[in-house]
């Protein structure tokens, strides 16, 4: 880490990266994380949550093993194969309402371990 990491803005070189301290442009900490794939126990998770949602119930699927090009591909499949909208998250795919039994059925035949969580 360079000793710029305190800087936020600068009028030479732009916005930085307050992990590494460069120019966004020049980051070198955001490169690497885009390829990772994050190291987890290979299950993934399928739960329900209404928290901060106005009551309204969005289905949760945690875990997957994927790179974030390959997760938002998925996250698109599913909500296609569900019929309803979504997003990801810190690499959380959400589909609104409540679709776990069909997405542990479809996660399980694309061959990943699923496990249904909570209620």
């Amino acid at each position: 880490m360079s000793d710029r990491a305190g800087i936020v803005y600068s009028t030479a070189q732009g916005r930085m990266c307050p992990a590494c301290g460069e120019p966004v442009a020049r980051c070198v900490c955001r490169q690497r994380q885009a390829g990772e794939v994050p190291e987890g126990d290979g299950i993934v998770r399928v739960s329900r949550e209404t928290k901060g949602r106005k009551g309204k119930g969005v289905t949760l699927i945690a875990g997957v093993p994927v790179d974030e090009n390959r997760l938002r591909s998925l996250a698109k499949d599913l909500k296609r194969k569900c019929g309803a909208g979504g997003t990801v998250k810190d690499r959380i795919i959400e589909i609104q309402g409540d679709h776990r039994d069909l997405l542990v059925e479809e996660l399980t035949k694309q061959g990943y371990t699923v496990k249904r969580v909570g209620g």
